[in-house]
C-alpha cells in the first residue's frame, strides 16, 4: 500500500515525498517563528488571531504551490487564472479564509496534475494546521481579566491607597485612562487588571468601595484580546 503511494506520482517530473514532507514541515516551523515574532513585537492599535494563524498556514500552502507547479509555466499560469476567478468572484475579509481557498486550490491542482501524493500529504498536513489552530486557539494574547472604571474625588498624589488594593487582588495593573470629570469634580480613572484570582472580583470590588473618594465602581469582564 505504501509502495502504491510512493509510485502514486504520475507528473512528467515524480516528486519525493520524504522530501515534499521535509520542505513543508520546514515551512510550518518557518511559519511559527515568523507568529510568534508578531505576536510578541506587534504593538498596533489593530491586532487579529486570525492573520496569525494564516503566517503560519501560508508559507506550507506556498511550498506546496512550488511543488505542484515544478517549473510548469503552463500550471502556473492555470492557477493564477483560477485563483483570480474565485476572488473576484468573493471578497475575503478574512485572512485565514484566504488560506483555505489557497488550500483547496493547490489541492485541486496537485490532483489535476497527477501528483497524487502531494494531493494527500497537503491535504492532511493543512487540515491538521487548521485543526491545531482551532484547538490551541494560537494567537490568542491575555492580558488583563477586567476592566474597573471609577470615580476618584481626592487628589491623585493620594491614588497610593486605590493602588494598594489593586495590588492586593491583581498581578498586573494599568491605568488605560484618566480623565478629570468637570461636572462633578474629581478623576474619572479606568484600570486593566490580570487577576490572582479571577473569581474573587467581588471582593476587589467591594474594597474599592470601602475607599475613602472612590464611587461609581463598575467593572467590565475582558476576554482574550484575540481582536481587537
Amino acid at each position: 500500500m505504501m509502495d502504491l503511494f510512493f509510485r502514486g506520482d504520475y507528473a512528467a517530473t515524480p516528486v519525493s515525498v520524504p522530501l515534499l514532507l521535509l520542505g513543508l514541515l520546514l515551512a510550518f516551523l518557518g511559519g511559527h517563528i515568523l507568529a510568534w515574532i508578531y505576536m510578541w513585537t506587534h504593538g498596533g492599535l489593530s491586532y487579529s488571531r486570525s492573520f496569525v494563524g494564516s503566517l503560519i498556514v501560508i508559507p506550507v500552502l506556498v511550498a506546496s504551490v512550488m511543488t505542484v507547479l515544478a517549473n510548469n509555466l503552463v500550471t502556473a499560469f492555470g492557477m493564477m487564472a483560477v485563483f483570480a476567478i474565485v476572488r473576484f468572484r468573493n471578497i475575503l475579509r478574512d485572512t485565514l479564509d484566504t488560506s483555505y481557498i489557497l488550500a483547496g486550490l493547490v489541492i485541486g491542482m496537485a490532483c489535476g496534475t497527477q501528483r497524487f501524493p502531494v494531493a494527500v500529504v497537503v491535504t492532511t498536513l493543512t487540515a491538521g494546521i487548521m485543526f491545531y489552530l482551532y484547538v490551541t486557539a494560537f494567537g490568542s494574547r491575555h492580558r488583563y481579566d477586567v476592566i474597573i472604571n471609577l470615580h476618584w474625588a481626592r487628589p491623585l498624589a493620594e491614588l497610593d491607597d486605590v493602588r494598594g488594593v489593586m495590588w492586593r487582588h491583581s498581578r498586573r495593573t494599568h491605568c488605560a485612562s484618566q480623565r478629570a470629570n468637570e461636572g462633578y469634580g474629581g478623576t474619572d480613572i479606568s484600570y486593566r487588571l490580570l487577576l490572582r484570582d479571577p473569581g474573587r472580583i467581588d471582593e476587589l470590588l467591594t474594597d474599592l468601595r470601602k475607599t475613602e473618594g472612590v464611587s461609581r465602581v463598575t467593572s467590565l469582564q475582558a476576554e482574550d484580546e484575540s481582536e481587537v
